[in-house]
C-alpha cells in the first residue's frame, strides 16, 4: 500500500510542489487548501484535496475526519505548511491582526498536531513535519508578526519531538529561506486590513522600503530557490531512517542557522538590520 501523507496550504508554492512532487515518488497525497475554490482546482488536477483552514477548527476535524476515512484510519505523515505573512513595524502592529495571525500559522498547526498524533500512536508510526523559516531562526525587520509565529512553532515542536522520543512518532522541522511563492503577495490584504502605515512615526521608512518591495514588481530575491528545494528536503525527512531534527533549505539559512550560535547578538543586529 502506498503510503499516504496530508499536506496543508497546496494551493501554490511550497505545498503545491510538495504535493506533486510526493505523488510522483509514490505517495498518496491528500493536498488541502483553505478555500474551497482551491481543493477544487487541485482535485480536477486529480488530488484528494479536503478543506482546511487552520483558523476553524471544525474544518481541522472534519478535513482529518474525510482523511481518515478515506484511509481507512490511517496515516503515515502530516506536512504542516500552510501560513501568510503580515508586514509592518511591530510597533503598529495591532494585537487582533497578530492574534489573526497566530490562529492560522501556530494555533491551527497546533489543532491539527494534536488530533493526528493519537492516529500515529495507535498506527505505531508517523512523522510530523513541520514548516518554519529562516524566520524561525532570527529576526528581519518589518516582518515581526511572522517572526513570532515561526519562533513559536520553533519552541511548540523542539518540545514535541523531545515528548515523542519515547514513541514511534518523529517530529521535524524543514526551514526554508527564501523560496518562490506568493507570500509577499498574499499578505498585501493583511497589510492593507491591519497597518495604519500613514499614521506611523515611520510612514517615510514604510514609503521608501517596505511599500517597494510589497507592490513593485521585481525579480527573485537574492539565493532564492524553487519550491523544489523544499520538496527535496521534505522527501529526505520523510524517507530517511533517523530523520533529522531539522533540514535547512537555500543558503542564508544554513548561514543564519551557523552564525546565531556563534556571532555576538550586537554584531547579528547590525548585519540582519541590513535586511
Amino acid at each position: 500500500m502506498r503510503k499516504s501523507i496530508l499536506i496543508t496550504g497546496c494551493s501554490s508554492g511550497i505545498g503545491r510542489d510538495a504535493a506533486e512532487g510526493l505523488n510522483r515518488r509514490g505517495w498518496r497525497v491528500f493536498a488541502s487548501c483553505r478555500k474551497e475554490r482551491d481543493c477544487a482546482a487541485l482535485r480536477d488536477a486529480g488530488f484528494e484535496s479536503p478543506l482546511i483552514d487552520y483558523a476553524d477548527p471544525e474544518s481541522i476535524r472534519t478535513g482529518l475526519a474525510e482523511v481518515l476515512e478515506a484511509t481507512g484510519g490511517t496515516l503515515d505523515a502530516l506536512f504542516n505548511n500552510g501560513a501568510y505573512a503580515l508586514p509592518g513595524a511591530v510597533e503598529d502592529l495591532p494585537r487582533e491582526g497578530l492574534a489573526e495571525l497566530f490562529e492560522t500559522n501556530v494555533f491551527g498547526v497546533h489543532d491539527l498536531t494534536r488530533l493526528v498524533i493519537p492516529v500515529m500512536r495507535g498506527q505505531g508510526h508517523g512523522r510530523i513535519v513541520n514548516c518554519s523559516s529562516v524566520l524561525g531562526l532570527v529576526p528581519a525587520p518589518w516582518r515581526g508578526a511572522y517572526v513570532a509565529s515561526k519562533y513559536a512553532m520553533e519552541g511548540l515542536t523542539d518540545t514535541l519531538r523531545l515528548e515523542m522520543r519515547d514513541t514511534p512518532i518523529k517530529v521535524i522541522l524543514i526551514e526554508p529561506g527564501p523560496v518562490t511563492s506568493k507570500i509577499r503577495v498574499n499578505s498585501i490584504p493583511h497589510f492593507e486590513r491591519w497597518i495604519d502605515w500613514r499614521g506611523s512615526a515611520r510612514a517615510e521608512q514604510y514609503e521608501t522600503r517596505l511599500l517597494k518591495r510589497l507592490y513593485d514588481k521585481r525579480g527573485p530575491d537574492r539565493f532564492e530557490l524553487l519550491p523544489e528545494a523544499v520538496t527535496e528536503k521534505l522527501w529526505r525527512a520523510l524517507e530517511d531512517p533517523s530523520p533529522r531534527a531539522r533540514y535547512f533549505v537555500t543558503t542564508p539559512t544554513y548561514v543564519f542557522g551557523t552564525l546565531r550560535h556563534i556571532v555576538p547578538t550586537s554584531w547579528m543586529d547590525w548585519i540582519l538590520a541590513k535586511g
